[in-house]
């Protein structure tokens, strides 16, 4: 099972901004405000720093975590969808109306 994985929703909107954007990438830190959700970036804007946590792809785009939120939800399956609102404003999909959201369930690696 992935440790990261997203709706049909969040897949096609991955599309969409990789499609204006190029090569994207995502991170979800620890800190409030927009590092409460999943910010999505070009991946030239994004430097990937030794505290972050790889926990793989989603719609091709890599998806880092910061160690320290890693420490609380090492043990979830993160599922990224789409809702409609304000994303944080360095996020990308910010002018389309709807912002990436955090699911997650008890992760089980079997």
């Amino acid at each position: 099972m992935d440790k990261v994985t997203a709706t049909n929703d969040a897949l096609q909107l991955i599309d969409n901004l990789y499609a204006k954007h190029g090569p994207l990438l995502f991170h979800q830190s620890g800190g409030c405000c927009d590092g409460s959700s999943p910010m999505c970036y070009a991946q030239d804007d994004f430097i990937v720093g030794d505290a972050d946590v790889y926990l793989g792809h989603i719609g091709g785009c890599p998806f880092y975590m910061h160690r320290k939120q890693y420490e609380y939800w090492q043990h979830t399956q993160l599922i990224i969808d789409v809702v409609e609102g304000r994303g944080g404003m360095f996020s990308l999909e910010g002018p389309e109306g709807v912002r990436f959201f955090t699911r997650s369930r008890v992760f089980k690696d079997y």
